[in-house]
C-alpha cells in the first residue's frame, strides 16, 4: 500500500498529488517513452548565430514564445488550487501554455472553482486549456454543463481526456465508455473553442487515431506511454488485491510517445499534435516536433518543481527551454519550421542513455 495512506480517508485528488510526489509512478529504464531509439546528425558547422534562434510558435491563435505547455495535472482541492497557481504564474512568466487537469470537480462543488480559475492569479497566461473526461458524457455532463467549464475559467481551448485503463484500475472507476464518439460528434461544433482530445499515459494509437478524423477536433495530445503511469496511480490507491495486482501489471501498457506522435501526425495531418507522456528534456521535446509534433506538454518534473515554488517551476521550464534551443543550434535549425526538416536516424541517442532523467 501507498504510503500515501488509505483512499477511503484521502480526498482523490490530493492521493493523486502525493502519490505523483511521493511513489515510484514513472519508468526511467531503457527507453520507455521510445525517444531514445532516435538521433539527430549532429552538425558541427550549423552556420548560424545560437542567439538568434526563435522558439516562437502560434497555437490557436495564441502566441507562444515556445512549443511548450504545462501539461494537464491537477485540480479540485485547496491543495491542488495552490499547485495549479504555481504552475500558472510559471508559464506566465515564460509565455508558455497552461492545460488544466479535468475539472470534474467543479460540476460536483461549484465552490471548487478558484482551483481552476488561474487566469485571477496570472492573466496574461497566454493560451489556457480546459480539461473533463470524455467519458463524462456517459454521466450526466451535456453542453451546458461543458460550456460553464469553458465560460468560467476563460479557456482559450477545451480537452477532452480518454482514459479507460485508468477508470478500469481506478476504485471508483466510470468504465461506461459506450457511443462516445456519437456524442462527441455532438457537442464538439457547439462548443466554441477548439477542442482537443488527449491520452493520460497509455498514447493515443493507430487504432483510435482512425477513428477521430470525422470528429471535428482542432488537435489531439499523445500522452503516450513512457511516463507517469494512472495504472500504476490507482493500483497504490486501491485496497482490492485484484485491482491492484492488475493495475501493476498493465502498468506500461500502451504506445510509446515518440511512436504516438508519428501515428498521428500521419492520421491527423491536419490537426495540432502535442507530445505529452513521459516527457523529460529538451532533446526530446526537439525530436517530437521533428518526428511531428506541433508542441510538447511536460507534466511530472513540473510538478515536483511547483512543490517547491514559482520559482523553481520557471527554472524547470527555462532549462527545457535552453535544451531545446540547444537541440536547435546543433542541428543548425533556426526555428521550429526548420527543425521539423532535421532527419532523425533509428540509432540508439547516447546522450539519452548517459542522461539519468
Amino acid at each position: 500500500m501507498s504510503k500515501s495512506g488509505n483512499p477511503g480517508n484521502i480526498d482523490r485528488k490530493n492521493s493523486h498529488l502525493q502519490i505523483c510526489l511521493d511513489e515510484q509512478v514513472e519508468f526511467v529504464s531503457g527507453d520507455a517513452n521510445g525517444f531514445a531509439s532516435y538521433r539527430f546528425d549532429h552538425d558541427a558547422l550549423p552556420e548560424m548565430n545560437k542567439a538568434e534562434i526563435s522558439l516562437e510558435t502560434t497555437l490557436f491563435g495564441k502566441k507562444l514564445a515556445a512549443p511548450i505547455f504545462v501539461g494537464a495535472m491537477t485540480g479540485g482541492t485547496d491543495r491542488a488550487g495552490e499547485i495549479n497557481r504555481r504552475l500558472a504564474l510559471a508559464a506566465s512568466t515564460c509565455r508558455v501554455g497552461f492545460a488544466l487537469g479535468s475539472q470534474r470537480k467543479m460540476l460536483e462543488k461549484p465552490e471548487l472553482r478558484a482551483s481552476y480559475a488561474v487566469r485571477e492569479h496570472a492573466p496574461s497566461l497566454p493560451l489556457l486549456i480546459g480539461n473533463i473526461g470524455a467519458v463524462q458524457l456517459n454521466y450526466g455532463v451535456g453542453l451546458p454543463e461543458l460550456k460553464r467549464l469553458i465560460s468560467e475559467v476563460g479557456c482559450d481551448a477545451f480537452n477532452f481526456h480518454l482514459n479507460p485503463l485508468q477508470e478500469a484500475i481506478q476504485p471508483e472507476g466510470d468504465t461506461n465508455f459506450a457511443d462516445l464518439i456519437a456524442k462527441l460528434t455532438k457537442v464538439i461544433p457547439q462548443l466554441g473553442v477548439p477542442v482537443l482530445l488527449k491520452e493520460v499515459g497509455s498514447g493515443i494509437s493507430e487504432t483510435t487515431a482512425r477513428k477521430l478524423g470525422a470528429l471535428g477536433l482542432a488537435g489531439i495530445e499523445t500522452a503516450g506511454s513512457g511516463g507517469t503511469s494512472w495504472s500504476k496511480i490507482e493500483s497504490l490507491r486501491t485496497s482490492n488485491a485484484i485491482q491492484r495486482t492488475t493495475g501493476e501489471l498493465f502498468a506500461r501498457w500502451g504506445v510509446p510517445t515518440a511512436e504516438s506522435v508519428v501515428l498521428c501526425r500521419k492520421h491527423l495531418p491536419g490537426l495540432v499534435v502535442i507530445a505529452s507522456g513521459g516527457m523529460r528534456n529538451g532533446i526530446e521535446a526537439a525530436k517530437a516536433i521533428a518526428l511531428g509534433a506541433d508542441a510538447v506538454a511536460f507534466a511530472l518534473p513540473l510538478l515536483k518543481a511547483a512543490e517547491v515554488s514559482v520559482e523553481a517551476a520557471v527554472e524547470a521550464i527555462n532549462q527545457v527551454l535552453e535544451e531545446l534551443r540547444t537541440a536547435m543550434f546543433v542541428t543548425g535549425a533556426r526555428n521550429l519550421a526548420e527543425l521539423r526538416q532535421k532527419p532523425l536516424r533509428r540509432l540508439p541517442d547516447f546522450t539519452a542513455m548517459g542522461h539519468s532523467q
